[in-house]
């Protein structure tokens, strides 16, 4: 299931590249998720709905949640879910978006 603890995992794993938005905002990457089973994707929002600067797991679709708290707060989705970018209307892994972002590095 993914939880805030796999959300930070992957944070501490891509630190340094553009696999996390605080290095690639500049390039116009949004953070966002994507359901593998579907191909759906949402952006990350505040609970305010507006986009958000960092991947939240708050107000995303229902169906994808697993388990809230006693507050009703998100703390799992499902398995199937991939956190991400959007830029251009495309979804790109964070694996995918470090890797344009080395390459708009070198183009520079």
């Amino acid at each position: 299931m993914y939880t805030y603890e796999r959300l930070r995992d992957e944070n501490e794993a891509f630190a340094g590249t553009g696999g996390v938005s605080e290095n690639n905002c500049r390039s116009r990457f949004l953070p966002a998720f994507q359901d593998g089973l579907t191909g759906r994707v949402e952006l990350a929002r505040t609970e305010s709905g507006s986009c958000a600067a960092m991947h939240l797991l708050c107000c995303l679709p229902d169906e994808w949640v697993t388990e809230r708290d006693a507050e009703d707060r998100i703390v799992a989705l499902r398995d199937s879910i991939v956190a991400g970018f959007v830029r251009d209307g495309v979804f790109y892994t964070r694996d995918e978006a470090a890797r344009c972002i080395r390459e708009e590095a070198r183009r520079a």
